[in-house]
């Protein structure tokens, strides 16, 4: 499950992609708006910067704004940094790979080649969707599983 952290994060980057290239956001506009604790934000917004997505300004017409542009900020990305692997099982994943103590082989483990096509799907989406697509809920596809 996507940690409360991560879903501030995300919900930062939507309103300063919503603010437009360039325009930047002060943190307690953002904390008000998007109902998230101004501490807490503080503190995702600097690791959001040492990570090179945003940049900020001092002063009156200071604030937060993001580095890249929305389209090329992905979902995948932004979680990846602040919630690790998108896995559930560890020898699923891709950044941080170990095998399961109690397996015996990964290439017969009938729970590992279930949770595989749903950890590839997930991927797909989140990885292919941008801050960008985001804005425009109506635009994003939405798959029903038989």
């Amino acid at each position: 499950m996507m940690s409360q952290k991560a879903k501030y994060a995300l919900r930062a980057l939507v309103a300063l992609a919503r603010a437009g290239r360039g325009e930047s956001r002060m943190i307690g506009e953002i904390s008000r708006d998007q109902a998230i604790p101004k501490k807490f934000l503080e503190q995702i917004l600097l690791e959001l910067k040492r990570a090179g997505l945003v940049s900020s300004r001092r002063g009156r017409m200071g604030g937060y704004e993001l580095v890249k542009a929305p389209e090329e900020i992905m979902y995948g990305e932004v979680l990846r940094l602040i919630d690790g692997p998108i896995a559930p099982l560890p020898c699923l994943s891709k950044i941080a790979y170990r095998k399961c103590e109690d397996c015996k082989e990964e290439s017969s483990c009938e729970i590992r080649h279930v949770f595989e096509r749903v950890t590839l799907a997930t991927r797909a989406v989140l990885d292919s969707t941008s801050l960008a697509d985001s804005l425009n809920l109506e635009d994003l596809p939405v798959d029903e599983v038989a």
